[in-house]
């Protein structure tokens, strides 16, 4: 059974952070670019909109759906995205890594990898998850290579999956990771991000 509450998540470049109310602001700034939100089920058009993220982020928290973390970037203290766990499932040991976006000046960096790490490691090595699920729009092509460049392996398509922004029906791309395969996922990225 997992037994999910808030951590500080501390990397070499990123810090995750439990969500809360006092990063609205940095939220807005970080998601305030259209760019971001072309696969996603929400926008950022204006700061209530950040305001409205969080409310509802942390209303997920209090249901013990989700757990959310603001990305701090360690060098500046800014805020440059935001990623959660969620589609928790306490009693067969999984959840989903999901609703991860980041602000464009931290694209193609290591920001989103050691993200991940920091997650998986948290989900294999302290949760003792036996399984983490990660998904994307079918039509997100950069996301799905971003998987499956740190390991997640390709479980198959769930067509017609969900209703989107602007009422798109959505196509789905799932991914998985599972507990015997963290040790080499976990060397992987550890190249990744350390070159070692």
């Amino acid at each position: 059974m997992l037994t999910i509450k808030p951590v500080v998540l501390e990397g070499k470049g990123v810090r995750l952070e439990p969500l809360a109310e006092h990063h609205g602001e940095g939220l807005w700034e970080a998601g305030r670019y259209e760019e971001i939100w072309t696969y996603m089920s929400m926008a950022m058009r204006q700061p209530d909109d950040a305001r409205q993220f969080v409310d509802a982020a942390l209303k997920a928290q209090g249901e013990g759906r989700e757990l959310p973390f603001a990305i701090i970037d360690k060098m500046t203290g800014a805020v440059v995205g935001s990623t959660r766990f969620m589609n928790i499932a306490k009693a067969d040991r999984g959840l989903e890594i999901g609703f991860t976006w980041l602000t464009p000046s931290v694209w193609k960096t290591k920001v989103n990898t050691e993200c991940k790490w920091l997650l998986l490691r948290h989900c294999f090595e302290e949760l003792g998850c036996i399984r983490v699920q990660l998904k994307t729009d079918a039509r997100n092509l950069n996301s799905q290579r971003a998987i499956k460049r740190i390991g997640g392996v390709y479980e198959g398509l769930h067509r017609n999956h969900m209703i989107v922004r602007d009422g798109y029906i959505r196509d789905t791309v799932f991914f998985s990771i599972l507990d015997r395969e963290w040790p080499k996922v976990q060397e992987k990225l550890q190249l990744l991000l350390f070159g070692e």
